[in-house]
């Protein structure tokens, strides 16, 4: 297979020597300009010689070097205009050297260097118009502001370059610093996963591991008790299954927005939570103080998963035969707080996650987590989450619908029974 001719390295290979295939092509420009004079002499005019073309290419020739040294160039030019005009043979009719060589030092040169650049220019060329061409008055201006035209193309060139080189300097940064956002979005996106996954897979595995070691002991003593263990462990799965789900389809790029998927878990399923927990032997009692206000969702999510893990630990590692969860309603803050009667047991995890998620998932929504022993007994996470700022600012904002959120959790006269007094689930 033939390789192109030109390829991407070939191109970037050749770019160093662009800019010298330019300035060759602009010293022959300029050195034409300058053997205008001999091309079409004046009649009458100055005796034209070879010196005379030497000293006018020496306005020329420099210029293959303005971009490495642009003041050593027009140092160069500025000492053969002059000669070129004092030797009259001929004298220079415009100064196209001296021109190129302003513009590459206003361009490039640092500002000390252009100013003495400058002046020197624009006082030999005075002088010589003066004392050597006597020159008529109506010369003055157009000679002049050649060269001060030609320093402030320079300038303008400088100055967009600079400007340039800001912008592309900020699209960088802006473009690091959009990656930086997005590596941050996806550790934070990951790390929520994770705490779901957890959540999801530790309360349900414990759920049924609890009842699968039950099972075998009362299958025979109390059959009624061994089906409720298996129903239990059934339930625990289909519930696990149906979260895993909806994570998944989270993670699926091709699925709708809401393609079929379960709402997340609020505090309005505490109640459900309970009964679950309660079929692994563990009795759940839920208490709850003050008027339930509006809670922005990931709030109510964290809290809902917060009591969810806290559960979880009891059923695994306290030991505990109850446990209280406790919902405190205040002006800013919602107080939620899981205690049980075990031997402390879960304070000494130290392979899990479900304490450092706890906290995590409390400082995710600006709001604190405490965990440890009890003094009396047992173990207690307690945590305080921000509430909406709805209520507070519209009076009448903190009511909330039939059936929406945590009122349910103990207006629900069903489950209000059946938890306040700790009753065991089937």
């Amino acid at each position: 297979m033939r390789r192109p001719f030109l390829t991407l390295s070939r191109l970037r290979s050749t770019r160093p020597y662009v800019p010298y295939v330019v300035d060759t092509a602009l010293v022959a420009v300029v050195l034409f300009a300058v053997s205008l004079q001999f091309l079409f002499p004046d009649e009458g005019g100055d005796e034209l010689s070879a010196a005379g073309f030497a000293l006018g290419a020496g306005t020329a020739v420099p210029l293959i070097m303005r971009r490495r040294a642009p003041f050593a160039c027009a140092v160069l030019i500025a000492f053969f205009t002059p000669a070129m005009a004092l030797y009259h043979r001929p004298p220079p009719d415009v100064c196209f050297g001296g021109m190129v060589a302003l513009y590459t030092v206003a361009a490039l040169s640092t500002p000390l260097k252009r100013r003495v650049m400058l002046a020197g220019w624009l006082v030999g060329a005075a002088v010589t118009m003066t004392f050597k061409e006597h020159a008529e008055p109506y010369e003055y201006p157009f000679h002049l502001l050649s060269l001060i035209s030609a320093y402030a193309l320079g300038a303008f060139a400088r100055v967009q370059r600079a400007y340039t080189a800001a912008l592309e300097d900020r699209a960088r940064r802006l473009e690091r610093e959009r990656a930086t956002e997005t590596a941050r979005a996806v550790s934070q996106e990951r790390s929520r996963i994770a705490r779901d996954m957890h959540d999801i897979l530790a309360h349900a595995v414990s759920i049924m591991v609890v009842q699968a070691e039950a099972g075998p002991v009362v299958v025979r003593s109390d059959p009624d008790r061994a089906v409720g263990a298996f129903d239990a462990i059934a339930g625990a799965g289909r519930d696990a299954m149906v979260q895993l789900r909806r994570i998944l389809g989270v993670l699926r790029e091709s699925s709708p927005p809401d393609g079929g998927r379960v709402p997340q878990p609020t505090l309005a399923a505490l109640p459900e939570l309970a009964a679950l927990v309660e079929r692994a032997g563990l009795r759940v009692e839920l208490a709850e103080e003050g008027e339930p206000r509006p809670l922005p969702p990931d709030v109510e999510v964290a809290a809902y998963r917060i009591v969810q893990e806290a559960l979880t630990n009891c059923v695994k590692h306290a030991a505990a035969t109850e446990a209280t969860v406790q919902l405190t309603w205040s002006a800013g803050a919602l107080t939620v707080q899981v205690q049980d009667d075990g031997d402390g047991l879960c304070a000494s995890e130290s392979t899990g996650h479900g304490l450092v998620g706890i906290h995590e998932r409390a400082a995710a929504c600006g709001g604190t987590a405490e965990t440890g022993n009890r003094p009396d007994g047992g173990f207690r996470v307690a945590v305080r989450l921000p509430t909406a700022s709805l209520g507070d600012e519209h009076p009448g904002g903190g009511r909330r619908r039939s059936g929406a959120g945590a009122q349910r959790l103990l207006h629900d006269p069903r489950g209000a029974a059946r938890h306040r007094g700790g009753g065991r689930g089937g």
